[in-house]
């Protein structure tokens, strides 16, 4: 299936795609990053809020989560609806996870906030915009946190250094770096992978004497200004450099481009970047919405998403765009294959059209024709993560703003006073990192701690090979635990929060089934576990990993990933949808197939 555009030469985007893939491909994937440790600790330490001495807790509890983000938060609500009680223990100075840690300029969501900011119907918030800035979604993550008295139990500025399952009292025993010992009925994990920053791993990296700082930590008393736009006054003597051209930097160089007297973007990659068309939302309509239109929401857009079919589309996005451009090209084929092949097909077919409308805006936008050239994108919109912007591509137009292109080497470079591209060297006052978060890392560098199972055995130990779990959640040996994120499940990238909403629900179910019938134990069969993952081995719906794409967390940085990252980032075979469908079921049949309640 080929586009139906006479002026797209598809041989000609293959050939340029994959020229683009090879002169960025290398061998170190993950391992070019460096992690925060050591000389580089400072990088993870917690700006916002100073941690304040208190003396060591030793109590219990029915639930204590380990995470404070939209997992814990969502998780959290629903077992206090339960009338169960749960402690939220958070590395950070507050709730928020990743929109405690993400307060750099320009910070926004890049799913629309009616889907993507949970329990909104619930705390009887109105999210201001459609695409509603960090600062927002920091308060209503604490707006959450009131609501639900979640801060009354929680431990925060802590973390979590080890938990351990005592058998004989089925408790888990946690530890933290506060000296705390809390024993928990049931524990949950609900960390995700979007908190703990990453380095380039680029020579000299340590070595710049100017001002130096990570996205995620963002200075605002050097750089002036604040997290709800203001401008960066600090900036306005400052040659200020920023590597990386994510979606992080996309955001915030519009932002650095208006207040620095020289801004310096080194580009290895550009990103897409398709209409947002953000706006106010109307307080009139929104209060015409009625009781449940949330859930109607998330409904509408998963199966968008998913090549499903509706009448009405209610968030009408780029992300709903690229899926019902594909469900368009299969539908005008009288006999349409809706096959993995027919599928795919189409989806390269519409890609071309977007990816060449793409392109063509970087030309309708950018005054200069070589700088335009540079932030073109060659290759598939979803082998990265898209992004959405108004204002980056206007940015270069701003004559201090400089896009320092590195034709997919990157940065040569760093020394006292500023960075390398080839010959040419940059003298810089600030430079700052958008490399983001550990993503493709293993579980052990993210979580910082071990679940120790039954008989001492380690969770990683388990995993060696894998994840391996029921639902995504359960894991044999390993009483009483609950992982929350969207792998091994529904897997649905576009919008991680609805998957934790979904997961809360179940969790807040399979424990309040445990208390009305006395169990101390919950626990998946070897045999529900086997039969879960050989399930999900059977389908084809997993996370990334395409060969052709050029290289970014989406496939380990083109060195693809090995068998055991494969298993952790299954999805359920039919889709984000069906799942849905079937947890729903699950949790509310009263029989919780697959568990054993002791």
């Amino acid at each position: 299936m080929t586009s139906t555009d006479p002026n797209i030469d598809t041989e000609f985007l293959r050939q340029k795609y994959r020229e683009e893939r090879d002169k960025r491909l290398r061998t170190d994937a993950n391992d070019q990053y460096l992690e925060i440790v050591g000389d580089f600790a400072e990088y993870a330490d917690d700006p916002y809020v100073e941690a304040t001495e208190r003396e060591p807790i030793f109590d219990e509890v029915t639930v204590a989560f380990v995470g404070g983000g939209f997992a814990g938060l969502t998780t959290g609500a629903r077992l206090v609806e339960a009338g169960i009680d749960v402690r939220i223990i958070e590395k950070g100075g507050d709730v928020g996870g990743t929109w405690y840690w993400n307060r750099y300029p320009g910070a926004q969501c890049d799913t629309a906030s009616m889907v993507y900011m949970p329990l909104l119907e619930e705390t009887g918030h109105m999210p201001t915009e459609k695409y509603a800035k960090g600062a927002e979604i920091l308060e209503h993550s604490q707006r959450i946190a009131t609501h639900y008295g979640l801060y009354n139990n929680a431990l925060l500025s802590t973390e979590v250094t080890g938990a351990e399952w005592d058998d004989d009292t089925s408790r888990w025993i946690i530890r933290t770096n506060r000296g705390d010992e809390i024993r928990a009925k049931f524990l949950s994990i609900g960390t995700g992978p979007l908190h703990r920053p990453k380095l380039p791993g680029i020579p000299g990296v340590g070595s710049f004497k100017g001002h130096t700082f990570h996205t995620s930590r963002w200075d605002y008393e050097y750089t002036g200004g604040d997290s709800k736009g203001a401008l960066m006054t600090g900036l306005a003597d400052k040659r200020v450099g920023i590597i990386g051209t994510g979606a992080t930097s996309v955001q915030a160089v519009p932002h650095l481009s208006k207040a620095c007297q020289e801004l310096f973007v080194f580009q290895r990659t550009p990103s897409s970047i398709d209409i947002r068309n953000n706006h106010a939302i109307d307080p009139e309509w929104f209060a015409t919405l009625e009781e449940g239109w949330q859930q109607k929401w998330l409904e509408n857009f998963t199966i968008l998403q998913t090549l499903g079919f509706a009448e009405e589309d209610y968030v009408k996005d780029g992300w709903t765009d690229i899926t019902k451009r594909i469900v368009a090209r299969l539908l005008a084929d009288p006999e349409p294959d809706l096959s993995p092949t027919g599928r795919l097909a189409a989806y390269y077919a519409t890609d071309d059209e977007k990816m060449t409308e793409i392109r063509a805006r970087v030309d309708e936008i950018v005054k200069d024709e070589a700088t335009a050239e540079a932030l073109k994108p060659w290759y598939r919109q979803l082998c990265k993560r898209p992004c959405f912007h108004d204002d980056y591509l206007d940015a270069y137009n701003n004559p201090s703003t400089h896009l320092i292109d590195t034709d997919g080497k990157g940065v040569e470079r760093i020394d006292e006073t500023g960075v390398w591209v080839g010959d040419t060297h940059y003298e810089l006052d600030c430079l700052i990192y958008a490399s983001g978060f550990e993503v493709g890392t293993s579980f052990q560098r993210r979580w910082g701690f071990e679940p120790i199972g039954r008989d001492g055995v380690g969770l990683y130990d388990k995993w060696d090979e894998g994840m391996i779990s029921l639902h995504g959640t359960h894991v044999h040996g390993f009483p009483n635990l609950f992982i929350v994120g969207p792998y091994q499940a529904a897997a649905l990238i576009s919008n991680v929060p609805h998957n934790l909403v979904e997961r809360g629900r179940t969790l807040a179910a399979v424990v309040s089934h445990a208390e009305a019938v006395g169990a101390e134990q919950v626990e998946p069969t070897i045999e529900a576990e086997t039969a879960w993952i050989e399930l999900l081995e059977g389908g084809e719906r997993r996370f990334g990993n395409d060969a052709d794409c050029t290289p970014g967390y989406y496939n380990n940085e083109g060195a693809l990933f090995d068998a055991a990252a494969i298993r952790n980032s299954l999805g359920y075979p039919e889709g984000a949808v069906a799942y849905f469908s079937y947890i729903e079921e699950w949790r509310t049949s009263g029989d919780f197939k697959g568990l054993e309640f002791r």
